[in-house]
Protein backbone atom coordinates (compact mmCIF):
# COMPACT_ATOMS: atom_id res chain seq x y z
CA UNK A 1 0.00 0.00 0.00
CA UNK A 2 1.00 3.62 -0.42
CA UNK A 3 2.48 5.26 2.10
CA UNK A 4 -0.16 8.50 3.05
CA UNK A 5 1.58 11.47 4.32
CA UNK A 6 -1.00 13.75 5.90
CA UNK A 7 0.62 17.04 6.88
CA UNK A 8 -1.71 19.06 9.71
CA UNK A 9 -2.29 22.78 9.62
CA UNK A 10 -2.19 23.26 13.02
CA UNK A 11 -2.87 26.74 13.09
CA UNK A 12 -5.89 26.36 11.13
CA UNK A 13 -6.50 22.79 12.80
CA UNK A 14 -6.70 21.38 15.65
CA UNK A 15 -7.83 17.69 14.41
CA UNK A 16 -9.80 14.93 16.96
CA UNK A 17 -9.44 12.47 14.46
CA UNK A 18 -5.76 11.54 14.77
CA UNK A 19 -6.34 8.07 15.98
CA UNK A 20 -7.86 7.08 12.90
CA UNK A 21 -4.49 7.31 11.10
CA UNK A 22 -2.93 4.43 12.70
CA UNK A 23 -2.81 2.18 10.34
CA UNK A 24 1.20 1.34 8.98
CA UNK A 25 0.83 3.45 5.78
CA UNK A 26 0.02 6.93 7.40
CA UNK A 27 2.74 9.39 8.45
CA UNK A 28 1.80 12.05 9.89
CA UNK A 29 3.65 15.94 10.60
CA UNK A 30 2.02 18.38 12.58
CA UNK A 31 3.01 21.83 11.86
CA UNK A 32 3.16 24.09 14.64
CA UNK A 33 3.09 27.80 14.46
CA UNK A 34 5.47 29.99 16.18
CA UNK A 35 3.78 31.85 18.81
CA UNK A 36 1.65 28.46 19.93
CA UNK A 37 2.34 27.17 23.05
CA UNK A 38 0.60 23.77 23.69
CA UNK A 39 -1.14 20.97 21.38
CA UNK A 40 -4.10 18.83 22.84
CA UNK A 41 -3.63 16.08 25.19
CA UNK A 42 -5.49 14.08 23.07
CA UNK A 43 -3.39 15.20 20.02
CA UNK A 44 -0.01 14.15 21.43
CA UNK A 45 -1.31 11.06 23.10
CA UNK A 46 -2.52 9.96 19.92
CA UNK A 47 0.60 11.44 17.77
CA UNK A 48 2.83 9.18 20.70
CA UNK A 49 0.69 6.16 19.48
CA UNK A 50 1.93 6.82 16.05
CA UNK A 51 5.76 6.44 17.11
CA UNK A 52 8.39 7.60 14.81
CA UNK A 53 5.49 7.81 11.93
CA UNK A 54 4.97 10.98 13.67
CA UNK A 55 7.05 14.15 13.60
CA UNK A 56 6.21 17.73 14.97
CA UNK A 57 7.89 20.81 13.10
CA UNK A 58 7.86 23.94 14.91
CA UNK A 59 8.01 26.64 12.28
CA UNK A 60 10.93 29.06 12.79
CA UNK A 61 9.60 32.49 11.79
CA UNK A 62 6.10 34.44 11.72
CA UNK A 63 5.03 36.36 9.71
CA UNK A 64 1.70 35.80 6.56
CA UNK A 65 1.55 32.74 5.07
CA UNK A 66 4.91 31.39 7.09
CA UNK A 67 3.37 28.17 8.37
CA UNK A 68 1.83 27.60 4.64
CA UNK A 69 5.46 27.48 3.29
CA UNK A 70 6.75 25.47 5.69
CA UNK A 71 4.02 22.85 4.47
CA UNK A 72 4.83 23.58 0.80
CA UNK A 73 8.53 22.60 1.47
CA UNK A 74 7.95 19.78 3.73
CA UNK A 75 5.77 18.31 0.22
CA UNK A 76 8.32 18.97 -2.03
CA UNK A 77 11.29 17.32 0.08
CA UNK A 78 8.77 13.99 0.55
CA UNK A 79 7.49 14.09 -3.13
CA UNK A 80 11.44 14.24 -3.75
CA UNK A 81 11.99 10.93 -1.67
CA UNK A 82 8.72 9.14 -2.36
CA UNK A 83 7.17 10.20 -5.64
CA UNK A 84 4.41 7.46 -5.52
CA UNK A 85 3.29 8.27 -2.22
CA UNK A 86 -0.37 10.31 -1.25
CA UNK A 87 -0.12 13.49 0.07
CA UNK A 88 -3.21 14.94 2.43
CA UNK A 89 -2.74 18.39 3.58
CA UNK A 90 -5.21 19.61 6.46
CA UNK A 91 -6.13 23.08 6.51
CA UNK A 92 -9.45 24.96 6.17
CA UNK A 93 -7.10 27.33 4.32
CA UNK A 94 -8.12 27.70 0.17
CA UNK A 95 -4.58 28.74 0.14
CA UNK A 96 -3.25 25.55 -0.67
CA UNK A 97 -5.39 24.67 -3.65
CA UNK A 98 -3.04 26.23 -6.19
CA UNK A 99 -0.20 24.04 -5.02
CA UNK A 100 -2.55 21.05 -5.09
CA UNK A 101 -3.82 21.65 -8.47
CA UNK A 102 0.11 22.07 -9.20
CA UNK A 103 0.94 18.89 -7.99
CA UNK A 104 -1.49 17.29 -9.57
CA UNK A 105 -0.78 18.13 -13.10
CA UNK A 106 2.96 17.02 -12.03
CA UNK A 107 0.86 13.42 -11.75
CA UNK A 108 1.61 13.55 -7.62
CA UNK A 109 -1.26 12.49 -5.76
CA UNK A 110 -2.04 15.63 -3.15
CA UNK A 111 -5.69 16.39 -1.39
CA UNK A 112 -6.43 19.07 0.97
CA UNK A 113 -8.75 18.50 3.55
CA UNK A 114 -10.47 20.31 6.15
CA UNK A 115 -10.82 16.89 8.79
CA UNK A 116 -8.83 13.92 8.98
CA UNK A 117 -12.02 12.10 9.05
CA UNK A 118 -12.64 13.64 5.57
CA UNK A 119 -9.88 11.20 3.85
CA UNK A 120 -12.13 8.45 4.75
CA UNK A 121 -14.91 9.65 3.21
CA UNK A 122 -16.14 8.62 -0.27
CA UNK A 123 -18.08 12.20 -1.73
CA UNK A 124 -17.30 15.00 -2.93
CA UNK A 125 -14.35 15.39 -4.59
CA UNK A 126 -10.94 17.04 -2.36
CA UNK A 127 -9.22 20.13 -3.39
Amino acid sequence: MKTNYVLIDYENVQPAAVPVLAQEHFKVIVFVGISQAKITFEVASALQHLGSRAEYVKISGSGPNALDFHIAFYIGQLVAQDPTAHFHIISKDTGFDPLIQHLKSKKVLASRWQDIADIFMVSPTPS
